[in-house]
């Protein structure tokens, strides 16, 4: 397959006149169009890498409208843990595919599941994946390991089943050219020290990284020094599980020397600006954490910790709280922002996605140049992180196939997938 847009975005820059060629789902050759007639023709449309998503919670996107105007703790009692009870494997494959598809044609083309409705085993994790092949996005399954006893009882495990779950459905899908499974012990409060232990240990047998919530909330510092005689990412430390492996998700409340032990241990943060906000949780220190070292992707969180599963919004997000913290608006420049969601974002669950060059994963996102939103055109990189509209994105490939078509889904009927959420969503109301 030989793609032939307009622009193309290569090597930090848009240049025109340029085929991007495709084969058994990475990118070949990127040169002149020496054929302009041949190939998928995109006149007045540039091409994009796909941005990746690395850190949601799918089924939550069923939840959307529930929790609104909630701080963490009503919004978890009152939304989370009773919703999530009404919803079995089809429902779970529901909500699944509902946020694939809005994250696909917002122009996420990888996603991170960080999944916790196990009930015993690995059955809806499959339906997961089952989800994310109909509907064609590129998925982590980050299979969460959860054992606090005040947490609903299909979200339990003991540290040896999970462990042993875990493993078993990364070896299932290690061949897998679409989905990765990585382990997720929840939190430092979700996950008893065993637990944490044992996703790391998952982890390094399987030579994946694994990622856990860390400090989203103030009052998980005090929290974890109560319990654990440390702060979060201290008592990581002390478990001997921070480090190149971890990917640490949200990290809002890290002291200097916290940071500091990030950079220095090679530990990666996903950042969910937008959720952060939504939930009053605060800024994380990103300036401070990108200056000590630490990889950095950008994360959606759950449909109803935010309501928009856009990672172009996320670029806009992390650019502007920095600028707003520091009160200078130099502070994480556009392209910056733009590799986070995209190339870094890659780096992070290591897998080669996030950018056009030779050899990646041919992950793409195509738009539409004469939207008003990428006017006036004096900078269109700038444009599409601080401005484009999500209806400027038309096209969307990933692994070298058409999943998004003049803004519609190919692979699944997105009339009817509406439909299915609307019909099991009916009567549900905020409590």
């Amino acid at each position: 397959m030989r793609l032939l847009p307009e622009f193309v975005y290569v090597d930090g820059c848009f240049r025109p006149g340029l085929a991007v060629d495709v084969a058994d789902g990475r990118i070949g050759a990127i040169a002149p169009a020496a054929d302009p007639a041949g190939g998928v023709r995109l006149p007045g449309k540039a091409l994009l890498p796909g941005t990746v998503n690395a850190h949601c919670h799918t089924f939550q996107s069923l939840l959307r409208g529930l929790g609104d105007d909630l701080d963490f703790m009503a919004w978890r009692d009152r939304v989370l843990y009773p919703y999530s009870a009404r919803l079995d494997r089809d429902g779970i494959y529901l909500g699944a595919a509902f946020a694939f598809a809005e994250m696909l044609l917002h122009g996420a083309t990888t996603c991170v599941d960080f999944f916790y409705l196990h009930d015993g085993g690995n059955d809806n994790a499959l339906a997961v994946i089952h989800a994310a092949r109909d509907v064609g996005i590129r998925l982590v399954l980050a299979r969460t390991m959860y054992d606090w006893e005040g947490a609903p009882a299909r979200y339990r495990e003991t540290p040896a089943d999970a462990a042993k779950r875990t493993a078993d459905l990364i070896e299932k899908h290690a061949q897998d050219t679409l989905v990765r499974v990585q382990p997720a012990p929840h939190s430092p409060h979700g996950a008893s020290p065993a637990m944490v232990r044992a996703g790391f240990e998952v982890a390094q047998s399987a030579d994946t990284p694994f990622h856990i919530h860390v400090a989203e909330g103030q009052e998980e510092g005090a929290r974890t020094l109560a319990e654990h005689g440390a702060t979060p990412i201290r008592y990581l430390d002390k478990l001997g599980v921070l480090g190149e492996r971890m990917i640490g998700v949200h990290c809002v409340w890290l002291d200097d020397d916290e940071v500091r032990l990030m950079g220095e241990r090679g530990a990666a943060l996903a950042y969910c600006p937008s959720s952060n906000m939504i939930l009053g949780d605060g800024i994380t220190r990103i300036t401070e954490l990108l200056d000590a070292g630490v990889r950095i992707g950008l994360g959606t969180d759950g449909g109803c910790t935010n309501n928009r599963l856009s990672v172009f919004e996320e670029m806009r997000m992390a650019a502007l709280l920095q600028k707003l913290r520091h009160l200078d608006g130099t502070r994480v420049p556009a392209e910056r922002a733009f590799q986070m969601g995209t190339l870094d974002g890659g780096r992070l669950l290591d897998i080669e996605v996030g950018d056009i060059a030779h050899g990646m994963l041919a992950d793409f996102v195509a738009v539409d140049l004469g939207h008003p939103s990428l006017h006036p055109p004096t900078n269109l990189l700038k444009n599409v992180v601080y401005a484009m509209s999500p209806q400027a994105i038309t096209d969307v490939w990933v692994h070298g196939r058409r999943v998004v078509k003049e803004q519609r889904l190919t692979l699944l009927d997105q009339d009817a997938l509406m439909e299915k959420v609307r019909a099991l969503t009916r009567g549900w109301t905020a409590g």
